[in-house]
This record gives structure tokens, sequence and C-alpha cells, in this order.
């Protein structure tokens, strides 16, 4: 007897390396299991982790053939809602079947591409403020400092409007005049060209020697030791990606003379509490409703052109998010 399966449109990783190895496939529609709700996928947000997963690099990945993306948003197949979603992969398709728990409702305003550059950038953006330390402000009034490497990217963006929400001194670092003109709009208020000038000396000057609280960390290799020196007393450096390829060196001896702290933010594990996601979830929710956050898109490709997509991240090219549509 033959059994025949439904088959969708997917980005799939054939084979692991860069972005030469993601093809549009036509694969098996998924499986609902217990527990998990369909998704009609519209859009995909591309992250840096993507690029990971494609080259073999991130942790828990099945091997290819792999159905790309972990950041989408579509139609709830049950009510017709419009819902943004994490998933750790197939995303990128048609259609994904998601942890209910893992999507949120679209502002009806907002676009899909919108929606789908916000769930890895501002999740990741309010838990890095909350490991931190700095979701509220301090008793002594003064405003907290805080260094955000890649303050054009994804992250960055998002981490722009919300350190903005709360009153936080921020030091953005980019590649251009160009991006950090446009962080600026958002409420970057110190832009850093590391083209130009190296961040570290620029921090020494511009906070007269004091340094920052804390400092958000997505490159690797020497930055995290560069990082570290650019805090202040019981300063933190929160690191959450690698986007160098180089894993982070630094001497540990290095964190003594300031009481300073290095603390690792993955959301591929922190999506698994579900008190916190909630817990960030509803601050974040309250923004959206009054109006204060708005994803930066900076670009949106057909899926047949993701090689592209992907390549505009690795060359640094993109402002915002860079995004492909699915559906």
């Amino acid at each position: 007897m033959l059994v025949s399966f439904r088959s969708m449109k997917a980005i799939v990783i054939s084979r692991f390396g860069g972005p030469e190895v993601l093809e549009v496939q036509q694969v098996a529609e998924p499986v609902v299991d217990a527990g998990q709700t369909l998704v009609g996928v519209e859009t995909g947000g591309i992250n840096f982790a993507d690029i990971m997963t494609a080259r073999g690099g991130y942790p828990g990945s099945p091997r290819p053939p792999l159905v790309a993306g972990r950041e989408f948003c579509g139609i709830r197949q049950s009510d017709g809602q419009r819902v943004m979603g994490y998933a750790q992969w197939a995303a990128f398709a048609e259609k994904i079947a998601a942890r209910p728990e893992l999507l949120w409702p679209v502002p009806k305003d907002w676009s899909a591409a919108e929606g789908a550059a916000f769930p890895v950038n501002y999740f990741t953006a309010y838990l890095a403020y909350w490991k931190a330390g700095l979701l509220e402000k301090s008793s002594s009034g003064k405003a907290a400092r805080v260094l955000i490497h890649a303050a054009a990217g994804g992250v960055g963006t998002a981490a722009v409007q919300i350190g903005k929400l709360l009153g936080v001194e921020m030091y953005g670092t980019s590649s251009s005049e160009e991006k950090l003109s446009r962080a600026k709009e958002l409420g970057l208020q110190h832009g850093i060209n590391y083209q130009q000038r190296d961040y570290e000396e620029a921090i020494e000057d511009l906070t007269h020697g004091e340094g920052v609280d804390a400092a958000f960390e997505m490159l690797g290799g020497e930055h995290t030791a560069k990082s570290v020196r650019c805090l202040r007393d019981f300063g933190r450096v929160i690191v959450y990606g690698t986007a160098t390829g180089e894993s982070s060196a630094f001497d540990p001896r290095v964190l003594y003379a300031k009481g300073a702290s290095v603390h690792g933010l993955w959301l591929t594990y922190l999506s698994g509490n579900r008190g916190l996601m909630e817990q960030a979830w509803k601050r974040l929710s309250e923004w959206m409703a009054q109006g204060h956050l708005h994803p930066a898109v900076g670009l949106v490709l057909p899926m047949e052109k993701v090689q592209e997509a992907y390549r505009r991240l690795l060359e640094r090219k993109n402002f915002g998010k860079v995004v492909v549509q699915v559906g």
C-alpha cells in the first residue's frame, strides 16, 4: 500500500557550511504532537544562531538535512490569529508545529516582517538587562551605563529601545556613522565607530575613566576581556553570542580588581523557563501596547534569496533585522 505525504516549501540546511548550503526544497508537513499547535508561517527572522546552525556550531541542533530557522511570524491555524513565535529549528517552512507557550500575539499595526523581528531580539535584550540587574532604576538616582555591542543589529536596536525606557545611558558600537546615526534616532546617546576608534579607549574617555555598569557582548574572542576592562566597579558583562566565530578568551583574574563578573545568556535554555518568559512578556507587552517598541527591519527578501539574506548578516550590512518571506 502506498502512503502519501503532504509537502510544503522550506529552507533546508542540506549540509554543514556557509550560506551556499541553504536550499529551498519540498519537505513533508510537520506532524503536530500533543501539546503543540500548527502555525502557517509568513516570515522568518534571521539570527547569528542560524548561521552557526548552518555551520554545525550550534549546540543541540540535529545533523543535516534540517529545516532552518528559529524565529517566525504567521497565522495560528486553530483561531486565525497572527502570532510570532520562537523555536530551535524548522521555522523557515510554510508550516511549523510550535509550542503554544512560545507564541505571542502580534500587534494589529505591525507587519508580518516586524513580527518575525521580535522574539529573539527583544527577549534577548530584555533578559540581558535582567541579568545585568538593571530592570529597576538605581536607588542612587544615577543613570546606569551600558555598552551595547552591534547597537545597529537586531538585538542591539532592541536593547537601545528598552534602555531608553529604563533610563539607561547607552554607549553603542557599530561599523559606520550611518548606522550609529540611525541607532541614535532610537535613543542611543553615545555612538562609537569601531572602524575609526578602539571602543575600550572611547569608553575610558567618554566616562572619564569610570567605565560602564554592564556590557552586552556577542562578539567573542578578545572582546569578552576588552568588555570586562570597560566596566566600573561590580560591573557585569552579559555574553550572549560569538559573532566572530572565536571562543571568548580572558583571564578570570581580570575580574578581581573591580569585583566584576561575566554572565552567560542563552535564549535556547531560558526559553524553557516558563515563569521567566511570562515575566519578560508581561513587561514587553505593556511597552508594546503603549507604542514604545518598534522592531527595526532592515531588509525583507523572498525565501529563494535566503543565501543573500545570510550573507547580509555575515557582511555586517544590515541595520536591524534581516527577514525572509516564507508564505
